[in-house]
C-alpha cells in the first residue's frame, strides 16, 4: 500500500514538474535591447524569441512607462540606453505575476507612447517596439516654395539611407554597415553644399535612426527641396561587382536585372527599419493626397538628366559599374515631390573588401561628395537653371503655356546626336519615347522634353 501511495506521489509530483517545465518552455524570452534618438522620437527595440501580448500604461509622481510582457523571461540583464537616448533616465524590470516580466522606463519628461509588434524581417527574428515622442513637441513649421517665391538658394535633400534597426547592406570583410558610410557621405555633402552660395541642405535623417521610405520624400516636400539625393551602397552576390551607379525612377519595370534586384533590396528596409503598416506615415490623408505616379509628370525626365551629370562627375574619381542611369520603382524615390528631381547614388559596392574598405575612408568618402555636388552643379548649369525659377515660373504661370517640342529624325542621326544637340540625356529621350535599344528609323517623329 505505502508503495503504491509512493508510486501515486511520485507520478504527481512528476505531473507537476514536467507542467512547470512546460510553463516555462514556452515562456517567450527576452534576448536583447536596442534605442535609437530620432529628432522627434526616442524608440526602444526588444528583440524576443516568438510573438508577444503586452499592454503599455504611464504612471505619474514620478513619470513611468510600465510595460507587461506575458509570460515571458530576461535572457540576460537588459544593456543600458544609448547615451543619445534624452527621455529616459533608466530602465528596470522585474517578474510579472509569476510568469510574466514587467519592464519600468523612468522617464525624465512627459511623453506619448506608441507599440507594436513585428514579425520575422531579414537577420531579425520578432521584435516589440517602443515609440516615446515628446508630450510637448509641436509639428515643427516648414516654409515651402510657394510661400517664399524670393528665395535666392536652392534646397538639397540629402537622404542618407537606412539608419536605426535597418543597417543596410554588411561588409564581408570589415563587417561595415551601409547605414554608417552612407550617413558619413551624407554629411560630408552637408559641409560641402553649406558652403555654396545659392544653395542649403537638408538632411532627412540627421544620426543613426530609421526614418520610413514613405516619409524620406514627404520631408523634403514640407522643406521646399529642389533636388533629393538617396544615398546607398550596393551588395549583390559575390565580392567582384564594382563601381558606383545612379538610379532613377521608373513605374514600366527596371531596366536590368541588377537594378532588378536593388530594387527589391531597397524596397525591403521598412520591414527592417520597423514601420508599421498603420503608422501614420502610411495611413495620413495628406500624404496619401499627394502620394502620385511619377510616370506621368516630367521629373523623370529631370531625374535621368540629373543622373547623368553625377554619374559624369563620378566617374572621375573612379569606376562606374554603368555608364547610363539606370531605372528601377525604387519606393524612396515615389513622390510626395512632385517635380523634383530625384535619384538614388549607389556610392559603391560593400560586398566587394576591396571597396568596403574605400567606403571606410575619410578620403573616399569626401571624394564621392564633391562628385555629388559637381554634379548637381553640372545639371543646374547645364540647364541653365537658376535659383528661383521653378519659383517665378509658378508665380507668373510660365509653365503652364510652355509648349511641347518635337524632332523629326532625319538619316543618319543617332539617340547620342539628337540628345545632344537638345542638351538632354540620352535616357531622357528614350524615357519621353518609350524607346528600347538604339535604333531610329529616319522621318520618325520624337518628343523632346
Amino acid at each position: 500500500m505505502i508503495t503504491v501511495r509512493h508510486h501515486i506521489l511520485s507520478l504527481i509530483l512528476l505531473a507537476a514538474c514536467l507542467s512547470v517545465s512546460s510553463a516555462q518552455a514556452e515562456q517567450v524570452v527576452v534576448t536583447d535591447l536596442r534605442s535609437y534618438q530620432a529628432p522627434d522620437n526616442l524608440r526602444l527595440v526588444f528583440d524576443v524569441s516568438g510573438p508577444v501580448e503586452h499592454r503599455l500604461f504611464t504612471l505619474e509622481n514620478p513619470k513611468r512607462i510600465v510595460i507587461d510582457i506575458d509570460n515571458a523571461r530576461l535572457k540576460q540583464v537588459l544593456p543600458p540606453l544609448s547615451s543619445e537616448a534624452t527621455m529616459v533616465n533608466n530602465i528596470r524590470s522585474s517578474p510579472y505575476k509569476k510568469t510574466g516580466l514587467r519592464v519600468v522606463l523612468d522617464l525624465k519628461q512627459a511623453v506619448r507612447p506608441k507599440t507594436f509588434v513585428l514579425g520575422p524581417a531579414g537577420q531579425y527574428g520578432h521584435r516589440l517596439v517602443v515609440d516615446l515622442y515628446d508630450d510637448a513637441q509641436t509639428e515643427p513649421v516648414i516654409v515651402s516654395k510657394s510661400h517664399e517665391p524670393e528665395r535666392q538658394e536652392w534646397v538639397i535633400a540629402i537622404d542618407a539611407g537606412h539608419g536605426g534597426e535597418d543597417p543596410g547592406a554588411i561588409g564581408r570583410r570589415y563587417r561595415t554597415k551601409e547605414k554608417d558610410v552612407v550617413l558619413a557621405i551624407a554629411r560630408e555633402l552637408e559641409r560641402l553644399i553649406k558652403a555654396q552660395p545659392d544653395m542649403r541642405p537638408l538632411m532627412v535623417r540627421r544620426s543613426d535612426y530609421y526614418v520610413g521610405l514613405k516619409q524620406r520624400p514627404l520631408i523634403a516636400r514640407k522643406a521646399g527641396a529642389d533636388i533629393f539625393i538617396s544615398i546607398h551602397a550596393d551588395a549583390v552576390p559575390g565580392r567582384r561587382a564594382s563601381g558606383s551607379s545612379v538610379y532613377a525612377l521608373t513605374e514600366r519595370g527596371a531596366s536590368d536585372r541588377m537594378a532588378k534586384y536593388l530594387e527589391a533590396s531597397e524596397n525591403a528596409a521598412d520591414s527592417l527599419g520597423g514601420v508599421y503598416a498603420d503608422s501614420a506615415e502610411y495611413s495620413d490623408p495628406t500624404l496619401k493626397k499627394v502620394l502620385f505616379d511619377l510616370s506621368e509628370t516630367a521629373s523623370i525626365g529631370f531625374s535621368l538628366d540629373l543622373g547623368a551629370d553625377i554619374l559624369k562627375e563620378l566617374g572621375r574619381i573612379g569606376p562606374v559599374h554603368r555608364k547610363s542611369v539606370g531605372q528601377a520603382g525604387f519606393a524612396v524615390l515615389k513622390s510626395p515631390i512632385g517635380d523634383v528631381p530625384s535619384v538614388l547614388v549607389e556610392t559603391a559596392f560593400i560586398s566587394n573588401p576591396t571597396e568596403e574598405k574605400k567606403l571606410r575612408s575619410k578620403t573616399y568618402q569626401r571624394a564621392m561628395a564633391k562628385g555629388i555636388l559637381n554634379g548637381i552643379k553640372r545639371f543646374f548649369d547645364r540647364k541653365e537653371l537658376k535659383p528661383r525659377v521653378r519659383s517665378m515660373q509658378a508665380k507668373q504661370g510660365a509653365t503652364a503655356t510652355e509648349k511641347p517640342r518635337h524632332h523629326i529624325v532625319r538619316r543618319g542621326e543617332s539617340l547620342t546626336s539628337i540628345a545632344r544637340k537638345y542638351n538632354i540625356a540620352v535616357d531622357t529621350l528614350r524615357f519621353a519615347n518609350n524607346i528600347h535599344g538604339n535604333n531610329l528609323l529616319a522621318g520618325s517623329k520624337l518628343l523632346i522634353p
